[in-house]
């Protein structure tokens, strides 16, 4: 049986793409390859570049399903896990760059620790330093306090990137980077949620499969280069924040109550206004100050207009699915 299945899911990404199976071609396919029984699948979101007739041309190795339609981050990464024969899958985001030896340490803490069902690498950035590669689980505490606090206090529960971890650590969430599942969890739990648009996605998966008893991990010692980690919210920052606060308030009221998710809601409204008032003298001063206080009142406006889903946000259609999801502040 095929050990792990690699699911690729791509929009209009061809450069990023290429250089994703380049990087597997060499580090799982030379000769001093990771000694793994790998397949590759790559779901093309009905691209209107060329993605699908280069991977074709270029990568005969790579099994391609061209979508006629953008079903999503994760729609398309279904539709993979569907098609999927291995042990083990992994997730993997187009705008990464596959290193030696840590898909090999993936799967073999996931083949040594049976009640393990996720298990997530540290992400780099391509100088190498570290990304963010943990999820915390939203919660009042998250709203309410500075993560970095949390982190500080309670890094058991709050992992970061901030301290050095030696050795595999229990967490609430990994990033949908490089995310590696096994094959009982989908049978256990099933696929990836498609009821959020952009964000949380797999913090809300992670969170169901630890529910179910299945343990999530940080592995970091097996490592993974992400490009792009967080460019969309630099080339959408008001947008961005927008779309976290309507992933957010679903997942708060799909496993927080009703009640709660109220409270976030309101929390979040008044600093919205607190944001606009509190940071008008900066837009005075600089561009940079101007250009924040203006997502600020995009925010604050959409807000006031009743939260609508059209007009606000990322427009649908336009995600970015060469990338999960930047992880925002939370004072965002």
């Amino acid at each position: 049986m095929t050990d792990l299945s690699i699911v690729i899911v791509t929009w209009n990404s061809l450069d990023v793409v290429v250089d994703c199976l380049e990087s597997i071609e060499a580090v799982l396919h030379g000769n001093e390859g990771d000694r793994l029984d790998t397949e590759t699948i790559l779901v093309d979101n009905g691209s209107a570049d060329e993605t699908v007739s280069t991977v074709r041309e270029r990568f005969p190795w790579v099994r391609l399903i061209a979508l006629p339609d953008n079903l999503g981050f994760a729609g398309g990464n279904n539709v993979g896990l569907r098609e999927a024969k291995g042990r083990h899958m992994v997730l993997l985001n187009s705008d990464t760059i596959v290193l030696p030896g840590g898909f090999e340490r993936c799967v073999s803490y996931l083949d040594a620790n049976p009640e393990v069902g996720i298990v997530g690498p540290q992400l780099l950035n391509p100088d190498r330093t570290q990304q963010n590669s943990i999820h915390s689980e939203p919660s009042l505490l998250t709203e309410f306090l500075p993560i970095a606090l949390l982190e500080t206090c309670l890094p058991s529960r709050y992992p970061s990137k901030r301290y050095a971890h030696g050795a595999p650590i229990d967490v609430p969430a990994v990033l949908g980077a490089a995310l590696f599942v096994r094959r009982e969890v989908l049978e256990d739990v099933g696929l990836m949620p498609e009821d959020y648009f952009f964000f949380l996605e797999e913090t809300d998966w992670c969170t169901r499969v630890r529910q179910a008893g299945w343990r999530v991990v940080h592995v970091p010692d097996a490592e993974v280069i992400h490009v792009f980690g967080a460019s969309s919210k630099k080339k959408m920052p008001a947008a961005t924040r927008i779309e976290f606060q309507r992933s957010l308030d679903h997942f708060f009221r799909k496993h927080r109550g009703r009640g709660q998710a109220a409270v976030v809601r309101a929390w979040r409204s008044l600093k919205a206004v607190l944001y606009v008032v509190i940071r008008a003298p900066a837009a005075l001063l600089s561009e940079r100050g101007l250009a924040r206080w203006r997502g600020d009142r995009e925010i604050l406006r959409w807000i006031l207009r009743g939260r609508p889903v059209e007009g606000f946000g990322i427009p649908r259609g336009s995600r970015i699915l060469g990338e999960s999801a930047p992880r925002l502040r939370r004072d965002s």
